[in-house]
Order: structure tokens, then sequence, then C-alpha cells
């Protein structure tokens, strides 16, 4: 090769990594539940069908354009207003109203997962589906990749260290604090629920002892009677009414946990029956301001019982 073309070689190579530097400086590649997608810097149009990533967003100081129909969660109530779209339910996009939008970013995470595949062909999306093995990590994980998206990394930083600090709080006092069963009430029915379920954040995360580990995993758990609730005699029960949570009408969770077998419970005995926010742990879960408002809770609770 003569030296004017390898010259011209090494010329057009270097323009072919620039190009393609250039054309890459602006992204952020998010690792995320369905693989790795390519995101805008500082997006402008931002949907999303996901409550968790919404509750984080609005944590670090993020606007968004479009959101779920329904979101049940009081402090997030703004994003009820005529303000913001509605592109569909957290189980249902609405196609058309996500297309109308052009949003440059949609986030689906959770119940909306399972639309990754659909809602992808219409802009950039990302899945912020939680690892149930690794709750804290993966809110961490993704509240950190929100950040570097719309340049709130010190936002992110300060709530995550305050988040970590509280965790290890809880579990220091779950240790020292007996065992627990988790249940959730609705229809008037309970179901139990065990480690590595979707609910079994209170075991995997905060480091509460289960009563029982054996559990049916479904999302909403094993239905269980009274009876199993006496015979398993937890120290600690922990309710979630999920009928509250969705403003279902029915028999609340303490006029279904009230009665006389669980009555004979040491967890009744003791006053350690408690109450969890259902919107925080049935709706959100693992948005940075729920999962702390969920350890500043059960660090209550668990400190009243020492």
């Amino acid at each position: 090769m003569s030296r004017t073309l390898y010259l011209a070689a090494v010329v057009t190579l270097f323009s072919l990594c620039a190009s393609f530097d250039s054309a890459h400086a602006g992204g952020v590649m998010v690792h995320h539940a369905m693989g790795e997608t390519e995101v805008k810097k500082d997006p402008n149009v931002v949907a999303t069908l996901d409550v968790s990533a919404l509750d984080t967003l609005s944590a670090i100081g993020v606007d968004v354009q479009g959101v779920p129909n329904d979101i049940f969660v009081p402090y997030l109530h703004r994003f009820d207003g005529q303000k913001y779209p509605k592109v569909g339910s957290v189980f249902e996009p609405d196609y058309e109203a996500l297309n109308a939008m052009a949003p440059d970013l949609i986030i689906v995470g959770g119940r909306s997962s399972p639309k990754y595949g659909k809602v992808s062909r219409i802009a950039p999306t990302i899945d912020l589906t939680p690892d149930l093995k690794n709750r804290l990590g993966s809110t961490i994980k993704y509240a950190e990749e929100l950040g570097e998206i719309f340049d709130k990394q010190k936002e992110v930083s300060e709530r995550v260290t305050k988040l970590r600090q509280s965790v290890e709080s809880v579990k220091e006092k779950a240790r020292a604090t007996g065992n627990g069963l988790l249940v959730m009430t609705t229809g008037g029915k309970m179901s139990a629920m065990g480690p590595g379920t979707w609910f079994g954040m209170l075991y995997d995360t905060f480091g509460v002892k289960p009563a029982v580990k054996d559990l049916n995993t479904s999302f909403h758990g094993q239905i269980v009677s009274p009876e199993f609730v006496l015979e398993t005699d937890p120290d600690w029960l922990f309710v979630i009414d999920r009928d509250a949570a969705i403003g279902q009408a029915g028999a609340s969770a303490k006029q279904v946990v009230d009665n006389e077998l669980i009555r004979q419970t040491k967890a009744w005995k003791m006053g350690h029956v408690v109450y969890l926010d259902p919107v925080n742990w049935y709706i959100v879960s693992d948005g940075l301001i729920a999962m702390q408002a969920m350890a500043d809770e059960l660090s209550k609770a668990l400190s009243s019982g020492q």
C-alpha cells in the first residue's frame, strides 16, 4: 500500500471512530430487566407505566410527560391531573396515546413488564422490574441509572446513602425481635407471603426471620386461615390491606385479622400486629420514596417491641 493510500485509510478510520463517539456521546447505556438499551441523555419527553419509577423520578426532581391512568399514591397525586397525559394502566398501555406523545423514553416495570416488547417498538424502552432476590440492590441500581440519564447523580447518592443506613438499622433490630409472618387481606380473605415472593422483601431485604419458609410463591401468596396463623404462632404479624391500597370496598384488614384464634397468638398478645402502609407495600414498593418510608415504618414498629 502506498503512503498516500495508507494515510487516507488512517484518516478514514479516525473519522469513523469520531463519528461513532459523537453519535454515542449523548446516550446512556441502561442495563435493565430485559437487557440493555441506549437512552438519550436528559430526554425531553418521558412516559412511564411503572409507579416505582415515577416515585424515584419524583424523589430526584425529574418531571415526566406521560403517566398511568390510576396511580393510587397520595404523595404522587399531582400526576393525576390533566397536566399529565395518561398512557394506559399499569397493566395495559394505551399504544395510541404513546404513539401520539412520541416519547424519547418509555419506562415499564413490574405489572407492565409483559408489554415491553410492544412498547419498545414505539420508543427506546427500559424495564425496571426489580430482582426479587435483591430488591434493595436493584432499586439502587435503577435509581443510579435514572440519575445518570437525567444528570441527578447527587440527588440519587444522597437518598441512597440514607436508605442503605436505614435498611441496615432495620436488619439489626430484626435480628433481636424474633420471627414474623406477613399476610395480605383482600375480599375478606387472607394469604400468607414467604421469602422470595414479590412481598418477600420483609424477609429478604429487611431481615425479618420468616416464621414459615415454604409458602406458595405466587404473586398473591398462599391462602391461609386464622387456624394457620395460630399454628404458626409468629412473634410478629405484619399485615397488608390490598383493598385499602386500591380503594376497593370490603372488610378491612383489622376486621379480617381481629378474631378469637389470632388473638391467641404471641404476636397479638405482645402487641406485635403491624398494619403496614398498603400503598407503599402493594402499589409502589421499589421507588426511593416508598422504600425509605417502608424502612422507617419497620424501624419504628420493631423499636416499639424491644
